[in-house]
Parts: C-alpha cells; structure tokens; sequence
C-alpha cells in the first residue's frame, strides 16, 4: 500500500502543471513525449532476446498509458481542471467491474469501497456545471478512465506473482515501448510539428512528467497494484485527489471549502479502512 500512497502524492501536482504549462500544445504531442522520457528511463532494462514474447506487454501498455493520455490530454480542450479531476472519479467503479468480470465473482465489499469514495471525490469537487462542451469532455474523461483501468486490472492478471522490482523494470520497459508506439504514431498522423515551440517552462514540464509522474509514478503504481487487493486499488484512484487538493491549498496557496475537503476525504479514508479491515476478516 506504501507504493499507491507515495505515487498518490507524486500525483497530487500533476493537475495544475497540465492545465497551467501545457494546454496550448498539441495534446497527443504531449502524451508522446511524457510516455518518450518515460521509456528513455526504462529502456536499459528492456530484455531484446524476448521481444517477440512481450507482446501483450506491448498491448497493455499502449491502452494503460497510451491511449489513456491520449484521451485524458484531450479532455483539457473541453474542461477545467477540476473538472478533469471531477470526472477522473469514476475510476474505481470501473476497477471493481472490470476485476470481478475478468474473475467471474463479484465482490460486493470492493464496489462498496469504491462508491464510497466516489461519493468523498465527489463532495469534494463537486460544483455547478453549466457548460454545453461538457459532454464532450466527459466522454474523453471516461474513456481515459476505462483504459486506465483496464490496463491496472490486466496487468495485475498477467503479473499476480511479483518476482521484485528488477523484474517488474523490466517489464516496464516493454509497457512504456508499447505506449510510446502508440502515441508515435498518433503524433506522426495527426501533430502540427512545425508549430511545436516549447517555453523553458514547458521542457521542465515535460521533464517532471515525464520522468517521476509517469515514469517512476506508474511503475511503483502498477508494482503496488501486485501489493493489494481490487478495492484498495479501488480507493486509492480516487485518494490522490484530495491529496492534490491538500497540496494546492498548503503549498500552492490556493484557497478551497475546507468542510467539503475534510468531509470528502474523511470518507475516502473511511472507504479504504472498510475495504481493509473487512477484506482481512474475510480472508481469515
């Protein structure tokens, strides 16, 4: 669980660096070169003997990371940022539904969880909506949802048994290359080049980005994600928000409603005690 919490954290500082340094560039520019720097980290442990047999590591990889910064990059088009945040809410729902369908079980205990801390996020951000774009953005919110999710449960699938972090770097790579293929060739189709200029702001943007927030972030996510059962993942979707929100307002000074923070992450924090205090009684 440590893993989850320390990337949660890392997180917490994505949302306004996007929204503030990056939106005037092309979005799936700026996936690719987030999921680039990324693999730059990752590639000195890519095993090539065995690169025809990391296929579904490719493959999982380019929806988990890929196609979800596609889609999410995208949604900054249509919404604000705490709107992105907002609408990155439902993400737990779908970890749960995807993990029981994959297992053919349901585990009432982890959707409990997960609503729960769907209903925190939610008193937390929640605000009047108004906007006729809103729809479109939603959309691309929740399809960047889905394959995040997506990504999360096949990989705990195919990876259940941690062989340590050496392993799991190696294997990483395989999931970066996978991801960095797909927004390439995204990018080669449909990005503007010749008007790419980036500000000295935006470099480093990409740089923090690139390397701790998706690089090292999913990594250590994806390697606590072996640690924990659904619903904790579950919860902890939804944890960095208001952790973000936390940072904003001591760090950035930002100013927030502190009812609705301390009421919204009391019950995130009371999801991920329900789901682990009972999740171990079941077990025993």
């Amino acid at each position: 669980m440590i893993y989850l919490l320390i990337v949660s954290l890392l997180w917490a500082f994505s949302f306004g660096l996007i929204k503030g340094q990056l939106t005037n560039l092309d979005p799936i520019f700026v996936a690719f070169a987030r999921l680039v720097i990324a693999l730059l980290v990752f590639m000195p442990f890519f095993r090539w003997k065995k690169f025809k047999a990391q296929w579904p590591l490719l493959l999982i990889g380019a929806v988990q990371f890929g196609l979800m910064y596609i889609f999410y990059i995208y949604s900054y088009q249509w919404l604000k940022s705490f709107q992105v945040a907002l609408f990155t809410i439902f993400t737990p729902l779908y970890v749960t539904l995807l993990e029981d369908l994959l297992r053919k079980k349901f585990h009432a205990l982890h959707l409990g969880a997960a609503l729960l801390s769907i209903l925190g996020t939610g008193i937390i951000l929640w605000t009047e909506i108004d906007s006729r774009q809103i729809v479109v953005g939603f959309l691309f919110v929740q399809a960047s949802n889905l394959c995040f999710a997506l990504g999360q449960i096949l990989y705990r699938k195919k990876r259940l048994k941690s062989n340590g972090i050496k392993e799991e770097a190696q294997i990483f790579a395989a999931l970066y290359l996978g991801a960095a293929l797909i927004t390439g060739l995204a990018a080669l189709c449909s990005v503007p080049w010749q008007t790419i200029v980036l500000t000295k702001n935006q470099i480093w943007t990409l740089i923090y980005l690139g390397i701790l927030a998706s690089g090292f972030g999913f990594f250590l996510w994806n390697y606590g994600a072996l640690k924990v059962n659904a619903g904790t993942l579950a919860v902890f979707n939804n944890l960095k928000i208001p952790l973000a929100i936390g940072v904003s307002l001591l760090i950035f000074g930002e100013k927030t409603n502190i009812v609705r923070l301390l009421a919204g992450g009391t019950l995130v924090g009371m999801a991920l005690w329900i789901n682990e205090k009972f999740s171990y009684k079941l077990k025993s």
